[in-house]
């Protein structure tokens, strides 16, 4: 039987916080296929990924965290696709949320919920590092789930970016007219640490997104 929901884990060197996201997806009340794209570790992410059951599929050099969740998605055979970070926790009845709003839902293409920062435990404190004390939305992994034919319709994501593929992907979506709807509940907890990928590819972060927002901008112009 065809999986309802594939889950693609796009991971590089994950061992420390690995297990605790994949015991977390095992909790949810659904039984998801999960995908853990191992790009190009030289830790045992994918013997981890594997002592959960999940598909692995390696790059033997790390090709970038976008391509990882390109080569998720072609080998993805649920009817509805989600991402996930390696390094959050899916808080438990996640999935059927998200998966029943969207069945129920047949005029939007995805489905948005929150999520919460937390700073992972074994720092303390971290100097610099702001903690958001509500939940909050935004394109998240592990907060929203997609129909596969979105990517069937409007291709994958952009791998000229190395980050903010997410945001040039709504654009897409939008041009299309397919909507997301916002959905008021938490669904995963984000972890806050010293390597988060935000902190240290900030510089091309920025870059990115601006080169995103312009695109933007030349859309609506037309």
């Amino acid at each position: 039987m065809r999986p309802k929901i594939t889950i693609i884990l796009p991971v590089r060197n994950g061992s420390n916080y690995l297990r605790e996201a994949l015991q977390s997806l095992r909790r949810q009340d659904m039984d998801p296929e999960i995908i853990v794209v191992n790009d190009g570790s030289t830790d045992d992410t994918a013997a981890i990924a594997e002592s959960f059951g999940c598909k692995v599929i390696s790059h033997p050099v790390s090709k970038g965290q976008v391509a990882a969740k390109n080569t998720g998605i072609a080998a993805a055979t649920g009817s509805c696709i989600m991402f996930m970070d390696h390094d959050d926790v899916m808080r438990e009845g996640t999935l059927k949320a998200l998966y029943n709003a969207l069945e129920t839902s047949p005029d939007v293409s995805a489905v948005e919920a929150k999520v919460k920062d937390f700073l992972s435990p074994e720092l303390g404190e971290l100097p610099g590092t702001v903690i958001r004390p509500d939940a909050y939305y935004g394109l998240f992994t592990g907060a929203i789930l997609t129909r596969k034919e979105v990517f069937d319709k409007i291709g994958p994501f952009s791998e000229s970016l190395h980050t903010g593929e997410i945001i040039e992907w709504q654009t897409r979506m939008n041009s299309k007219g397919m909507k997301i709807k916002k959905l008021d509940f938490i669904a995963t907890d984000r972890r806050l640490h010293r390597t988060n990928f935000g902190k240290t590819d900030g510089k091309v972060e920025f870059k990115n997104y601006a080169s995103v927002l312009r695109e933007r901008l030349k859309m609506r112009g037309k």
